[in-house]
């Protein structure tokens, strides 16, 4: 099963391709984006290699992997979603790859949920909207059985959309930091959804 093109009531989700590296490069040139993640912007190159690595990663389990997000006026509600990448405007990366990282279980069954928006798309629950298509077509079309979502503990616009969309918080841990960001000593936190709290909500969470 290749991943589908989803729609949202603002947003139209198109699967990642080789297409949409410059618009890549544009999101992680800006340091804002990437202040709970590496703290700074990243280069040409270093982008190529994380394009590299998610396209790989798209191949491990049908139905997973990246997309990308288009809008209309900035995302603004009200908005309808563009019929085509081409007619929108670029809204952000969002992620539902497999489970990967040394702290993550490998498990088939069990998907990361992402998101990382251009900063003028920010609080307009954009992320949370996108969020929820996501954990849909996670459970209820690729059959995952838990979606989890980590990030600093202090990325409390993160962990808002977490909440939002009705995620529960599991844990706090400590990872290793070979250069630690502002408020790493506070460690990172994972919250996960499982099959049975997203069928006891009926998908409305």
């Amino acid at each position: 099963m290749p991943q589908p093109i989803l729609r949202t009531a603002r947003l139209l989700l198109v699967p990642l391709a080789d297409r949409h590296l410059e618009l890549e490069i544009q999101l992680d040139s800006d340091p804002d984006v990437l202040r709970y993640i590496s703290g700074r912007a990243r280069s040409r190159d270093e982008v190529v290699a994380s394009h590299s690595r998610r396209m790989a990663l798209a191949c491990k389990v049908d139905g997973l992997g990246y997309w990308m997000a288009f809008g209309s006026d900035g995302g603004a509600r009200g908005s309808t979603p563009p019929a085509r990448e081409d007619d929108g405007e670029f809204i952000g990366l969002m992620m539902l790859p497999p489970a990967h990282g040394p702290d993550q279980p490998d498990d088939p069954t069990v998907t990361d949920l992402g998101y990382r928006l251009v900063r003028r798309c920010w609080r307009k629950g954009l992320a949370s909207e996108a969020s929820r298509a996501l954990l849909r077509h996670a459970f209820d079309t690729v059959g995952q059985n838990r979606v989890i979502a980590q990030t600093m503990a202090v990325n409390t616009g993160s962990r808002g959309v977490m909440e939002a969309i009705g995620m529960r918080y599991v844990r706090t841990y400590f990872p290793p930091w070979v250069d630690p960001l502002p408020g790493a000593d506070l460690g990172e936190v994972e919250y996960e959804m499982t099959r049975g709290i997203w069928e006891a909500c009926l998908g409305a969470c």
